[in-house]
């Protein structure tokens, strides 16, 4: 299938790592202009490189800090007239309300919520004015299983959850669609890391971890890979899914739905 994203031109946050990457490789392969924008400007570097090994597109890099006052506005008037906006940038860190204390959460937001909020605003004026653009915010599972031991992740992503339909359903009468994706486990590098940190809890051997994940009882045993993610919004990001807007889609293989 042609998804018709040939020479449009995409940035993603977070795209030095994991499912940002992923990402950005997805739409170089269908043949987009990339902007990738992280805060290390070394995981930049080797995530152009890596992107270019396997496509011949154009990659800028941006190296910046979307928690800080200004700095979604600087980028977005660095990267111009944009396509399609990934926001991807920023983890929450689990805990309770008793352990994650007012700064940390304040930290954590001001990059994820606050982060997505202010780079979609920036952009979707530029788009508005064009009418034409797509943002998709990449948000995650604990928005649709809220726990109390990932306190300020399950409320920061309900929020995401909320103003992804909120801003797409009304966004197609400037000419914009706004999606979201919930993805599940995922098989990243931080995932890997917390799943080595837990085997060596559990066994005394990090390299144990595929057993942790074994115990989470996973469809098909496994986390989603970062390709399954990326794919999934490269399809929202594309005109075949011209009047797709206002909807955040689970990408988890069903877990949340079993029995």
């Amino acid at each position: 299938m042609d998804l018709q994203l040939a020479g449009r031109t995409v940035l993603v946050t977070g795209g030095s790592k994991g499912i940002g990457l992923a990402v950005a490789k997805s739409f170089a392969a269908e043949g987009c202009r990339l902007h990738i924008a992280a805060r290390t400007r070394a995981d930049l570097d080797r995530a152009a490189h890596a992107i270019k090994a396997t496509a011949n597109v154009a990659v800028e890099v941006h190296d910046v800090d979307l928690a800080k006052p200004g700095a979604a506005a600087a980028l977005a008037e660095s990267c111009g007239d944009i396509d399609v906006l990934v926001n991807n940038a920023g983890a929450i860190p689990g805990g309770t309300i008793a352990t994650i204390d007012e700064a940390r959460w304040r930290d954590a937001w001001d990059l994820k919520v606050f982060g997505y909020v202010n780079l979609a605003r920036a952009v979707y004026e530029r788009m508005k004015a064009r009418r034409a653009g797509t943002i998709v915010n990449i948000i995650g599972l604990a928005a649709e299983r809220p726990s109390a031991s990932n306190i300020a992740g399950s409320t920061g992503n309900a929020a995401l959850v909320a103003f992804t339909r909120a801003l797409g359903g009304s966004s197609l009468d400037d000419g914009v669609r706004v999606l979201g994706v919930n993805p599940g486990f995922v098989e990243t590098d931080r995932m890997v890391s917390l799943l080595k940190t837990r085997a060596q809890q559990a066994f005394g051997d990090a390299e144990r971890w595929r057993e942790v994940l074994a115990q989470m009882k996973l469809p098909l045993g496994r986390a989603a890979r970062p390709e399954e993610v990326a794919d999934v919004v490269v399809f929202l990001a594309s005109p075949r899914a011209g009047y797709v807007s206002g909807t955040v889609v689970t990408i988890d293989g069903g877990a949340g739905v079993r029995g």
